[in-house]
């Protein structure tokens, strides 16, 4: 398993992955799941999968195969529209599964993937998508500006608490790793290395992208000051008048 966070905000977006596709006790994988389609100064695309690892990769390869046959179907670079990006990896991904989706049950293998597919194509606004494993896809919106994928549970509760269109790149940033520790703190299917990309709007470029392995100085930060931080919110939260009576 894994988990991705797409955020499409007023200046941009940021996308981030952890790395780990396996958590056995003597086997612990690990594979990068951020695929970046960059062309500066016309189109930045970065897509995040969860889920069954041959078939998100494969789905990804199929799409770039294609857009170097004479005669293939349109690939990345010729999308309009970041719709029709999102449009491309739902198609791949049903032709992946309808492929090998009968031998991977046979093996007791679960056939499901999905994507969070960000970006910006000169001529629109950023536009973020979450494709579902069955091809289908939504949109974000000011009402829901982020996506999550994979062991998503755990680090909700700070983006719903913190996330709006207006947040900041910075602010925005910190909650993600925030939320990625909180991940890992709970759930050993996810882990470092992380891949982080922050898109500032219209830049047309993908340079502000860190890898942050497990010490990592600042996600190392992160984790100390944010357990200090909810330690001491709990102390200083006011006891309520039946607990004061219950201590004497």
């Amino acid at each position: 398993m894994t988990y991705c966070i797409g955020l499409n905000l007023e200046h941009g977006l940021i996308l981030a992955s952890d790395s780990r596709t396996n958590a056995g006790v003597d086997d612990i994988r690990r594979t990068g799941k951020m695929r970046l389609f960059v062309s500066e100064g016309e189109y930045v695309v970065a897509a995040l999968s969860a889920g069954n690892l041959s078939l998100t990769q494969n789905a990804l390869n199929l799409i770039d195969q294609r857009s170097t046959l004479d005669g293939g179907r349109p690939g990345i670079g010729k999308a309009t529209s970041m719709f029709d990006v999102a449009q491309m990896v739902g198609d791949a991904l049903r032709e992946i599964r309808k492929r090998d989706e009968a031998y991977l049950r046979d093996s007791g293998i679960d056939p499901s993937g999905s994507f969070i597919v960000g970006g910006q194509i000169r001529g629109e606004a950023p536009r973020l998508f979450l494709v579902y494993s069955e091809g289908n896809f939504i949109e974000s919106s000011p009402e829901m500006p982020y996506f999550q994928t994979g062991e998503s549970k755990f680090g909700k509760p700070i983006l719903d608490r913190v996330i709006t269109p207006e947040t900041s790149l910075s602010e925005a940033c910190k909650c993600v790793l925030v939320s990625f520790d909180s991940t890992m703190r709970s759930n050993l299917s996810v882990g470092p290395p992380l891949d982080l990309l922050l898109y500032r709007r219209d830049s047309f470029t993908a340079n502000l992208r860190q890898r942050l392995v497990e010490d990592d100085p600042y996600l190392q930060t992160i984790r100390r000051e944010w357990n200090e931080t909810l330690r001491r919110g709990v102390r200083e939260l006011p006891s309520p008048d039946w607990l004061r009576d219950a201590e004497g």
